[in-house]
């Protein structure tokens, strides 16, 4: 059966909680982007940016950030878990790239150690 594409999944740990921004996520994206060859489309965020102090998440495993960038071949999401210096990265597309210098290039970014990495042909 031939592959649709790919899907490289990485949770890293131990991560540089300060580069958990969206300054650095949307930096993060574009230098990833340009590394493995994928066009950027649309970005979107969910996190509390604009929440009441009163209104935001407190429990280390729901601080953080999320967002997906869109790219034409399909999406790059993250969750970052700010507390836990924690994050989820998914890259998924059914343009070929190189993953182990998108794991290469994300694990130094986010200056973490790699929990799980890995990668589902997809059909």
């Amino acid at each position: 059966m031939e592959t649709y594409g790919k899907e490289l999944i990485l949770d890293l740990y131990h991560c540089d909680s300060s580069t958990f921004t969206r300054k650095s996520i949307r930096n993060f994206f574009k230098m990833l982007c340009d590394r493995i060859d994928m066009e950027r489309c649309d970005l979107h965020w969910w996190d509390d940016l604009h929440t009441p102090e009163e209104e935001k998440q407190t429990e280390p495993h729901l601080v953080g950030t999320s967002a997906i960038q869109f790219i034409k071949t399909s999406n790059i999401t993250i969750h970052t878990l700010d507390i836990l210096k924690q994050a989820y990265i998914n890259i998924f597309s059914c343009k070929e790239f190189d993953e182990k210098d998108a794991e290469l290039f994300t694990t130094k970014w986010f200056n973490g150690r790699v929990a799980q990495c890995v990668v589902i042909k997809r059909i």
